[in-house]
């Protein structure tokens, strides 16, 4: 699974609001260093989080103590599932019959239970042969209790029949911010009476919403084989597991298709999808690949999926295991709960995946590309071996968020995979600043709990730092090993440490240990000095010890002497330690951690003129882009100001636009050059992201027009760039840019609808732009409500007369109050808190709109706006 902008903003949003919430509560700061005594080694057993000692300080970051939540207990394997369903649009129902095939896993038994969520249950019939007999069942809209004929060994397979109806929205919404529904089965559009998006029907089962639309054991421990037929109308196409083995047209006007996988997998990897696809077909060593979209956009199908052939030959040569299933489709469906998921031969994805036009596509960039690396190799690390358990996510999600990076690299070169590196680094330790849990954690409250930035980015580098130490060969070597002894079954984190250890002969449980099973990271602080022939290298481990390890890090430091490098290998594994350097002169440049591999805060004294050799010998793009960030705040200087001016024409796009930046707002003595480099690079660079930073920047030297460039931009092919022209126009308008910025008023493009909303924000002031904001707000995605549009709006909104507000106050409360994703609330409560000091009116309203929200978190966030 992948989260979706959405998900991530959903992510962020919970870890900002835990934050403040934790704040007021305790008025503890987010951090507590090593200036507290109490040391504990990396192999030592986890530390409690019983209350603690009055003299100990508890980080604002800890989490409260959870139950423990151990892998399911096996009582019967559950081999095959078949499932003939059809729908019942109107009641949005679905209407099925299960065959299970299952036996006792090792103990005898006489009793069946089954995970069934919200059904009516007809009846249950025990099958042997052509014959069926019914059984006894219990059922409390949860479980299904089934009591069966005799007592089964577990040499003895058995086969019951279950008719039955779900009826997912009668039970009880649930959710989290990675994954925002748990119904299992959604009907979208299902009388179609929206015509903006057709009718259909699609499953998500993690982590147990299968058990929503069929009767099973809900848990990953389990293994199935599947048949799944699907009656629906003759108009739609249908998806499913495997591959379709039939298709026959029924009397009434339906078609029945049916799908068979006949290799194992989890339940919450069983999915079905009817709709209005238009099916693009693609192919990998004959096994067919097809992508499943709107027919609106078949045409761009290819540029978002098209790499998946080359991606299937990659990981397979990569992992030295072939991709192992019969097929591979990718659909996207409208109102998807997640950014993507991972069902088993049939990925389902937001449909905002492929809602691109061919205009569109340049700007895209690397994130679907990314999606669609990560579901793939779901394919071996989640679908081919499975977690037992949630508790051990990160052997899923950490592999397939590492994907990323690896397919980067193979494709696009170091550089962007360092990129990857560096963005995914940064989600972890925002994260980090309101949580910090073991990778593998065995106390939560909801399963869902573990799907955060832990478990994906902070466990996709804890593999990079393993890749790094063991190196390339034994990495993929011990994968391949992980990968064929564990195959088709469900796995822990032990199995992934004990092929390492077979592969490469060493004890890694330090390893395993510190970075798996422990939460947080290192914080160091490193300097060093010249003395005699050898650097003295000071490595601090600042990180609280009380609640965190003391690490053991092996690392690479590089010194440049006479322009030439040489690699240091050492080990930390002190909370304060000095490592002693041989080099023969004193050298230009000290780098630790020199291959940037580290999961760490890291602090390193460095003069400028070391951060100026380290950006013209940097040996990657981290190197340049930290010796960039460093030195901006000297962008004056005129050895700097030449450092980022060379930037600009750099090989990789992140450092062009890295340089840009960094000459915001630059008052140095090359003021004129300086501004003809950035509109050079805004006119010209190939990058689009480039050029719309360059005309951002731009905009922020006070007293400078530039209206020329904004105004030439408003043309470009690139909605980047004209998004960019427009935010640049709306600080400064020029009077021929107004009318044709209002004639962009009909847009389909996201990034400028929003660029409009704060243009009109700061110019607008017609019963015609506040007319357009309402028409456009259906229009806005939920992402862009929250941190945009609604608070532009209620900033247009002074500009016009009071008496003239009703409709737009209206629509903010009825938000604020109704809205189902809290950061929605929350942004139309800050458009009404725009509002309020022109309106004491509102006053009453805010603090109804507080004292009705039942969202602990929100409510924390309203607290600090009053």
């Amino acid at each position: 699974m992948k989260y979706s902008l959405l998900g991530v903003l959903g992510l962020v949003l919970v870890c900002q609001l835990e934050a403040t919430a934790q704040t007021v509560k305790s008025g503890k700061s987010t951090t507590s260093k090593a200036a507290t005594h109490k040391k504990t080694s990396a192999g030592s057993e986890p530390v409690s989080t019983s209350p603690a000692p009055a003299t100990i300080v508890v980080p604002s970051w800890l989490p409260p103590t959870n139950p423990v939540q151990p892998a399911a207990t096996i009582v019967h394997d559950l081999l095959d599932t078949k499932l003939d369903v059809r729908f019942d649009w109107g009641r949005q129902w679905l209407l099925g019959t299960a065959t299970l095939t299952l036996r006792p896993h090792f103990y005898p038994q006489n009793q069946l239970v089954l995970d069934a969520k919200g059904f009516e249950v007809k009846t249950v019939r025990l099958v042997t042969g052509t014959k069926e007999k019914n059984l006894n069942f219990a059922y409390d809209k949860k479980k299904l209790t089934v009591t069966l004929d005799r007592q089964y060994s577990r040499t003895e397979p058995y086969q019951v029949r279950i008719q039955y109806t779900a009826k997912p929205n009668e039970l009880e919404a649930g959710g989290s911010a990675a994954i925002t529904g748990d119904k299992g089965l959604y009907f979208i559009n299902p009388l179609g009476t929206d015509k903006t998006k057709p009718r259909q029907v699609w499953t998500q089962g993690e982590t147990e919403g299968s058990s929503c639309w069929f009767p099973t054991i809900d848990k990953p421990n389990q293994r199935m084989t599947q048949e799944i037929s699907l009656t629906v109308e003759a108009n739609l196409k249908t998806l499913s597991n495997g591959l379709l083995i039939a298709s026959k047209k029924n009397n009434d006007g339906t078609r029945t298709d049916t799908w068979k996988q006949s290799l194992p997998h989890a339940p919450y990897l069983a999915m079905l999808a009817a709709g209005d696809f238009a099916v693009v077909s693609d192919s990998w060593r004959g096994k067919a690949v097809d992508y499943y979209v709107d027919p609106q956009f078949a045409g761009t199908a290819k540029a978002v999926f098209g790499n998946t052939p080359e991606m299937l030959t990659f990981f397979s040569q990569k992992l030295g295991v072939d991709f192992p299933w019969e097929k591979y489709s990718q659909v996207a469906v409208h109102d998807f709960v997640s950014g993507a998921m991972e069902n088993t031969t049939a990925v389902t994805f937001e449909q905002s995946i492929v809602q691109f036009t061919a205009r569109e596509l340049p700007d895209v960039g690397y994130d679907p590309e990314s999606t669609v690396a990560h579901e793939l190799f779901h394919h071996w690390f989640g679908d081919y071996v499975t977690t037992e358990s949630w508790a051990n996510l990160p052997l899923n999600e950490s592999f397939a968020d590492y994907s990323e990076l690896l397919w980067a690299e193979y494709k696009y070169g170091a550089d962007a995979a360092a990129l990857v590196q560096q963005e995914k680094m940064n989600r972890y330790l925002e994260e980090a600043q309101s949580k910090r849990e073991p990778l593998i954690r065995y106390q939560y409250a909801q399963n869902e709990d573990m799907f955060d930035r832990h478990s994906y980015d902070k466990g996709g580098r804890v593999l990079h730092m393993l890749r790094k130490y063991v190196g390339d060969d034994a990495f993929f070597t011990a994968l391949n090993r992980y990968l064929t002894q564990n195959k088709l079954s469900s796995t822990e984190v032990a199995k992934l440490r004990i092929a390492f250890e077979e592969t490469t002969g060493e004890d890694l449980m330090w390893f395993f240990d510190q970075w798996f099973l422990h939460r947080g990271h290192p914080e160091l602080k490193v300097t060093h000095s010249y003395i005699g022939n050898q650097v003295n290298l000071h490595v601090q481990q600042l990180q609280d010890s009380t609640f965190t390890p003391i690490y053991r890090l092996p690392v690479t430091v590089t010194t440049w002497v006479n322009n030439q490098p040489t690699d240091h290998r050492i080990v930390v594994t002190k909370a304060d330690q000095t490592f002693r350097l041989m080099v023969n002169q004193r050298p230009s440049l000290v780098k630790f951690d020199s291959e940037a591999q580290l999961l760490a805060q890291i602090e390193e004294e460095r003069s400028q003129d070391e951060l100026l050799y380290q950006f013209s010998h940097a040996r990657n793009y981290l190197q340049k882009y930290e010796a960039i960030d460093l030195l901006r705040t000297k962008n004056s200087d005129l050895a700097v100001s030449a450092m980022l001016r060379n930037a600009l024409d750099d090989k990789f796009w992140a450092v062009r636009q890295a340089a840009v930046q960094a000459l915001r707002r630059y008052k140095g003595a090359e003021g004129n050059a300086v501004r003809r480099e950035l509109q050079r690079v805004a006119a010209s660079d190939k990058n689009n992201q480039v050029r719309a930073t360059a005309i951002a920047t731009l905009s922020a030297f006070n007293n400078e027009d530039y209206g020329s460039i904004y105004t030439a931009a408003l043309s470009d092919s690139s909605y980047r760039i004209v998004s960019a022209a427009i935010q640049a126009l709306a600080k400064a308008p020029t009077p021929d840019s107004r009318d044709r910025i209002n004639a962009l008023q009909a847009t389909k493009s996201h990034e400028v609808l929003n660029a409009l909303s704060a243009y009109y924000s700061l110019n607008g002031n017609s019963i015609e732009q506040y007319q357009w904001f309402l028409r456009r707000l259906p229009d806005v995605s939920e992402v862009d409500l929250y941190q945009s549009y609604l608070p532009n709006f209620a900033t247009f909104m002074l500009r016009i007369p009071v008496v003239e507000r009703d409709k737009g106050v209206q629509k903010l409360e009825s938000l604020a109050r109704t809205s189902p994703r809290n950061y929605v609330r929350l942004g139309a409560y800050r458009g009404l808190n725009i509002l309020a000091p022109s309106m004491p009116m509102l006053k009453a309203t805010m603090q109804d709109i507080r004292n009705k929200e039942k969202d602990e978190q929100v409510k924390a966030y309203y607290a600090l706006m009053q």
